[in-house]
Parts: C-alpha cells; structure tokens; sequence
C-alpha cells in the first residue's frame, strides 16, 4: 500500500506545473505558426503574472474566512480546467482574430491564462491537501512536481520541435530558367509529432494527475495524520504558503518547480544575519525572479532563432530540464553562504547577460552560422537556468529558518521581481521593437 501512495503521491505533483511548462518547451514550434511570431515569449511572461489572481484569491479566502475553503472542490476544480484548455488547445491553438487591425492569438492567449491559473493556484492547494498523508509522500509529491518540468522537456526533444534548413529554389520565367535566379529560404522539417499530438500529451499527464487525486481521496483514512505526527519543519513551509502564494515557489510564475523539496527538508535554524545581510538576500531575491520570469524568457527567441531552430529548441527543452535537476541538486548539496549565492547569482547572471546581449544583437548575433555559437547559446541558457534556480532554493531555505514572516517576504518580492521584469521587457519587445527578427536562412549579416 505504501508504494502505491508514493506512486499516487507524485502521479499527483505531475499536474502542478506541466502545462505552463509543455507551452514554454513547445514554443519553437508554435512561434513559427502564430502572428506574434518571436513576440510571443513576452506575451506568455506578462499573462501568467496576470495569473497569479488565482493563488491571491485562494490566499483571501484562507484570511477572511479560515477554514471555509474547501481545498478538494477547488483541486477538483482547477485539474478539471487544466484538462479542459488543453484539450481545447488541441482545436484551437492556431485560431486568430483581427484585433487593432493585426491578427492576434486571441484564443491561445486565453486558454494559455487559465493554464497559467490551474499552475498557480495548485501552489496553494495542492501542497495543504498533502499535508493529510505521512511526511514522507511529501518528498515524492515533489518528486512529482519536478517531473512537471523534466518531462515536457524530454518529449519535446523526442519531438524534435521546428528543426529547420535552408534550401535553394529555382524561380522559372516562360519557358527558360535562369541558372542564376536562386533564393535562399528556410524550410522547416516536420516534426516526430504534431503540436496537437502534444498538447494532447499535456491533457493526458492533467488527467493521471485528476486520477492519482481522486484515488488519494478514497485512501484509507488511516494514512490521513494526526497532528503530533507532522513534521514542524514542513507544516511550517506549508502554512507560509497558504499565506502566501509565492512562497512555495518562492514567486516563480513561469518554469520553476522543486524548490519545496528543499524546503521540505529538515533543517537546524540559520544564523541571525544583519541588516545588510538581509538587505542583500532580498535584492538576490528581486533580481533572481526577475531575470529568470521576465527579463530573459521575453527575449528568448531573439537570443535563440538568429543561431537557427535547432538552437532554439534545445535551449527551451534542456533550460526546463535544468530546472528541476538544479532543485534537485539543492536538496543534496546545500551551501548557505551568502558569498557563494552572490557568486553564484553573479555567474547566473554573466550568462543572462550573454544571452541577453546575443538578443539586442539579433538577426545578426556573435558566431551566427557557427556550430560554435550554437553550442554557447545552447549551454549559457542551460547554466543561466540551473544556477539560479539553485540560488532560488537556497534562498528560499534561509528565510524559512529565519522566521515565518522572512518567508512571506521573501514571496512578495519574488513576485515583486517577477512582475517588474515581465512588465518592464513587454513595452521594449512589443511597442518600442528594441529587438529586430530575421530570417536565419535568408538574414545578410555582416562577416
């Protein structure tokens, strides 16, 4: 029985982040269909800010009404309509209307929205129903919920999303060709599978998380926990979520899951830290989430496609893949020193800062062309992605073993960050075109 709820128990972490997860793997592909075209990513960071409306609400009803809220009908609930808009993606995902003027994904947008809610929310309520069972499904839970990132990486790799070459083709005049008239274009390889094919794939790992919930709720009661037998340290992580909403995922509305993992560890209390101590981990805590949620992710396509689709998609499925293994890694190898994060957050950085750069360079960025300059965009989002997402955890770890209230904080201003960095990039990508698309097949740069 026991191996059973374990299985259960991460069956069930699987729907916490795997659709906000499986749209950022699979953009390579979609980018190349709807009219934002590289827009898109700048898009998708500023809606799934906006979603964080939903763990807000949940918060609100826990403060104004403690105990009123019931936690399976809004599980139940929010699964329900994760299902529900992948299944609607599957029909509707290339749909567009005419808005301003320009065609718009108007659809996408919307159901991409209420995927980003069902993400969100399950933040706040997944890890409180949890908290019914043994200490130990915890542990798996997490397990779980880093899966939700690790495998829609995998099958997007399986996929081989948006690969492209660049083909030759004659253009014909009556009845002579003329041997010099060649264009240069791109054309793109048809992948393993479908779009459709894999939004399909999404609904399905939604529906064995609803499956692996409805078969927690009709346990036996005996697996249910009185109160003398919960871990301190874990009912501490998990009341400071239900106070606040990003403190599970120490704010991170895009890509980051597993950070809970680390939290959930048992842990002897930290160090007192100064004021500057504190002032620093706060700004690590701004900077981290902003970079990591908006800065970057809304230029990704910018720092990526000029390199070719290839590029762009192996950077988007093994950056996802990095973030749960750098969680993972956390768990084991856990180093509180402040100078370490700062070092750590500082190369996180220098790699955002490459990546970043390559962007406003784009159509015409360093080694275009180059097998070389594949590789260096390829792992410099891979180490961006992996190191600060271990400095997230760490973070995270600090402030919980300070106090309650450190944590709470410690979520504001990792949404605080998160939100500034998606809407501080949304104006220079969309409205003032700071960053330039091109062609990789057809783009003339100079040598």
């Amino acid at each position: 029985m026991a191996l059973l709820v374990h299985i259960l128990a991460c069956a069930f972490g699987l729907g916490s982040w795997v659709a906000v997860n499986g749209l950022w793997v699979e953009l390579p592909l979609i980018v190349n269909a709807l009219p934002e075209g590289w827009e898109l990513p700048s898009y998708l960071t500023v809606i799934i800010q906006l979603a964080n409306l939903g763990p807000l609400l949940v918060t609100i009803m826990h403060k104004l009404c403690p105990g009123r809220l019931n936690e399976r009908v809004v599980i139940y609930s929010i699964l329900s309509i994760g299902i529900l808009s992948c299944i609607l993606l599957v029909f509707l995902w290339e749909k567009t209307t005419i808005v301003a003027g320009a065609p718009h994904s108007t659809a996408f947008f919307i159901i991409t929205f209420f995927l980003s809610l069902v993400d969100c929310t399950s933040s706040v309520t997944f890890l409180p129903f949890m908290m019914q069972l043994p200490a130990k499904y915890i542990t798996t839970y997490f397990i779980g919920e880093g899966l939700s990132g690790f495998i829609p990486g995998i099958v997007a790799l399986a996929q081989s999303v948006g690969i492209s070459k660049c083909v030759n083709s004659s253009e014909t005049e009556g009845n002579h060709t003329d041997s010099n008239m060649w264009s240069l274009h791109t054309e793109y390889l048809p992948p393993n599978f479908s779009t459709e094919v894999f939004f399909i794939f999404l609904a399905a790992m939604m529906c064995i998380s609803l499956a692996a919930f409805v078969a927690l709720n009709r346990l036996p009661r005996t697996f249910e926990l009185s109160t003398e037998n919960l871990v301190p340290d874990t009912v501490a992580s998990v009341s400071s979520g239900l106070d606040n909403p990003g403190a599970e995922t120490d704010g991170e509305g895009v890509k980051c899951q597993g950070e809970g993992a680390a939290q959930s560890t048992l842990l002897l209390p930290g160090p007192k830290h100064s004021v500057y101590q504190l002032t620093f981990i706060y700004f690590m805590v701004v900077w981290v989430n902003g970079a990591t949620n908006g800065l970057l992710p809304s230029v990704q396509t910018y720092s990526c496609k000029p390199y070719g689709n290839l590029a762009y998609h192996l950077s988007a499925a093994l950056a996802s893949v990095a973030n749960p293994v750098a969680c993972t890694i956390a768990m084991f190898f856990q180093n509180r020193s402040l100078v370490f994060l700062g070092v750590m957050t500082a190369l996180g950085t220098g790699f955002g800062s490459y990546n970043m750069a390559m962007a406003a360079l784009s159509p015409c960025p360093l080694l275009q062309g180059s097998v070389l300059g594949e590789i260096i965009i390829v792992l410099t989002w891979l180490f961006f992605t992996g190191t600060l997402s271990y400095v997230k955890v760490m973070v995270g770890v600090i402030l919980r073993d300070r106090s309650h209230s450190a944590l709470v904080w410690c979520g504001a201003a990792a949404q605080i960050g998160s939100l500034v960095g998606s809407v501080t990039m949304f104006p220079l990508v969309n409205v003032y075109r700071l960053f330039k698309s091109g062609d990789f097949c057809t783009t003339k740069c100079p040598l």
